[in-house]
């Protein structure tokens, strides 16, 4: 008999769902969780598809979070098998979303139907949060479902995203936080000039390079526990009119700090500002702030996390708040404990993406054995 959760991740692998289109996934899994009981609702916006389904109105309230959506498959004829046609291959499962994330979002469904078999009756609710706006912009997808959720005054105790955070086993990683990104648009302002007559003008350019050398070497903070120091990278730098005898006007810089929970946004502007202050420049910044930093410590879900882990993998799992962002970033607002728990990263977004067969039900059985240990074992744990 075949796996249940390597049959439901070929049948989502099998729809194509390059952001924003969620290709008709979310209405396969809503159908699954409405043949459980749960209540089906569609939050969409901006041709972004958002699926809400609930089970229950008692606490605790443990969310499953993901997102259809996958990267465009880049060019067809690189594949050994077409990117949306799932072929298993050497006991390795290829497809587009096989790793980010369908196979996660497989487990989590095929998760709560054994659960539910087994405790008909659990204490709490249970519930999945998907878009198909992860891998894009991230404007009309997880972040307009917790805008609605947060205006009914709906909290989530519990929240597992299926992210990739393996790297080398199975378990070997999950991701108990994630940093802050805050990027700037900074220009600094001279007096164009003929090149060869500099004592008419001011050279931007010269005039901020010392101050780009000292932002470059400032220590913004020592991080901390579960947090490396945050760090200030400049991204682009453009200036000039193109011509090579002209002193330019101005000179644009981006730039960008992925911060830690050592540091808020208002604090790092401050110390930015005041370095290009003391250099005596001329200039203007537009910040945006991608994502505050979020941190789950030490808590019922991370024990219970580490736990299943060890009884499903056999190893001890490192908690790590390395890489980029992720739609915990909007989750975090109204949820008390949140992880990223998923496959190995090592081909998402790459060429044949993969995920080793064998790894689709031990997923499952890690995410069963934590709704286990949260909602029956112990459901008067949550915050």
């Amino acid at each position: 008999m075949a796996d249940p959760t390597l049959e439901l991740a070929r049948q989502l692998i099998a729809r194509p769902s390059v952001t924003p289109d969620d290709g008709g996934c979310a209405d396969l899994i809503a159908s699954r969780l409405q043949a459980l009981g749960f209540a089906i609702e569609f939050i969409n916006r901006h041709g972004v598809t958002n699926l809400w389904a609930r089970r229950g109105d008692a606490a605790p309230l443990f969310v499953f979070a993901g997102h259809t959506d996958v990267v465009p498959s880049g060019p067809l004829d690189k594949w050994s098998s077409p990117p949306f046609a799932p072929e298993i291959r050497d006991g390795m499962l290829y497809g587009r979303g096989a790793v980010d994330m369908k196979s996660s979002l497989a487990a989590a469904v095929t998760a709560v139907e054994a659960f539910l078999a087994a405790y008909p009756e659990y204490p709490g609710s249970l519930a999945f949060l998907l878009t198909s706006d992860e891998e894009g912009d991230a404007t009309d997808g997880t972040v307009a479902v917790v805008e609605a959720l947060k205006a009914r005054g709906q909290r989530f105790d519990y929240c597992v995203i299926g992210e990739p955070t393996s790297v080398d086993r199975l378990g070997d990683m999950i991701k108990n936080g994630r940093r802050g990104s805050l990027s700037g648009v900074l220009t600094v302002n001279g007096i164009q000039c003929h090149i060869a007559y500099p004592e008419k003008g001011r050279n931007p350019i010269h005039l901020v390079a010392p101050a780009i050398a000292e932002l470059a070497t400032t220590e913004w903070d020592q991080g901390n526990e579960y947090f490396p120091p945050t760090t200030w990278q400049v991204s682009n730098i453009h200036g000039g009119t193109g011509a090579t005898n002209v002193v330019p006007g101005h000179v644009e810089i981006k730039f960008n700090f992925r911060f830690s929970t050592a540091s808020t946004p208002e604090s790092l502007q401050l110390r930015l500002c005041a370095i290009l202050d003391q250099h005596g420049l001329e200039y203007g910044i537009q910040w945006t702030l991608g994502a505050r930093p979020f941190l789950t410590g030490r808590g019922p879900l991370a024990d219970a996390t580490t736990a299943a882990i060890k009884a499903e993998c056999g190893i001890d799992t490192e908690l790590s708040t390395t890489g980029g962002t992720s739609d915990g970033r909007f989750i975090a607002d109204i949820c008390d404990q949140l992880l990223e728990i998923g496959p190995i990263n090592a081909t998402s977004h790459k060429i044949d993406e993969c995920i080793a067969v064998d790894a689709l039900p031990k997923l499952s059985a890690i995410y069963q054995r934590i709704l286990i240990q949260l909602l029956v074992a112990s459901p008067n744990t949550h915050p």
